[in-house]
């Protein structure tokens, strides 16, 4: 393994990103330098180093405690939304690929009309009935998430349905569910696992626009898109307010960006 990592810098470089995100989120349930709300207006706008490590924001909040608690926040959005996507929309593709016929046209319709709805106005119009938070976030998402895995699954399903190992197991009658779950699935499995380490990456990038226009968790709970949003007041005065933000997102989305493309090429047989 650390053999086809060396063989392979995007994959190393994305997987030592997303790693690194990982520990600082699952390290902000336990620690931060100070408590990410906690307000000290006394040492507000403080710059980097004057007043902990990476300065403090307009009501005195550290930001390096807030940018761990917003990764966090973030992150198991995004991987909750992504999850929820990636099952419901295997299942379809499975299910679809072994149907055909008019399942497989009134399922790609439905595809059709969910990517012509930006995940953020689905967001907005379910914020509307629920109201914004967690939940809105990751239903808007997955919604969106669940095509993308539904058209993935059900193109390669449909070229393993072809094998000649499968048409021995037809021959040999067994059931379709179990041609799936024992030939199709396994086979397939490569494909949907780097489709999600790429989706996560827009997942990020989909909640710090929601949060961005407060579609996302309620204040206070810290997240990388309302900081951008509430620094855009003070960019002239405190820069880094907006910086240290945007560049943890751009390295979170990166990060993933570069592990999926790593692990296409390592599971592509044909690069091997």
């Amino acid at each position: 393994m650390i053999r086809a990592l060396r063989r392979r810098p995007v994959l190393m470089i994305g997987a030592f990103t997303t790693t690194l995100l990982t520990a600082v989120a699952l390290l902000s349930l336990f620690w931060t330098p100070f408590p990410p709300t906690k307000i000290q207006i006394l040492q507000r706008l403080k710059p980097p180093l004057e007043q902990g490590l990476l300065g403090t924001d307009q009501f005195g909040r550290d930001v390096a405690s807030m940018l761990m608690a917003g990764a966090w926040n973030s992150l198991s959005i995004a991987f909750a939304a992504v999850l929820i996507g990636a099952t419901v929309g295997t299942a379809i593709g499975l299910v679809v690929s072994v149907r055909r016929g008019w399942l497989e046209m009134l399922v790609m319709r439905a595809c059709d009309v969910i990517f012509a709805v930006p995940p953020i106005l689905s967001a907005m119009v379910l914020g509307a009935f629920i109201g914004a938070g967690r939940f809105t976030a990751i239903i808007a998402i997955a919604t969106f998430m669940v095509p993308v895995f539904a058209r993935l699954t059900l193109a390669a399903a449909l070229q393993i349905w072809t094998r000649a190992y499968v048409h021995a197991a037809i021959g040999m009658g067994r059931s379709p569910l179990k041609i799936t779950v024992v030939h199709v699935l396994p086979n397939i499995a490569n494909q949907i696992v780097v489709q999600v380490t790429i989706q996560l990456g827009l997942a990020i990038l989909t909640e710090a626009g929601l949060s961005y226009l407060g579609l996302g968790l309620a204040p206070p709970a810290p997240t990388w898109g309302r900081m951008l949003a509430d620094a855009q007041t003070f960019f002239g005065q405190a820069p880094w307010l907006a910086l240290l933000p945007g560049m943890a997102i751009a390295l979170a989305v990166t990060g993933f960006s570069l592990l999926g493309d790593g692990l296409r090429d390592m599971l592509d047989p044909r690069s091997r």
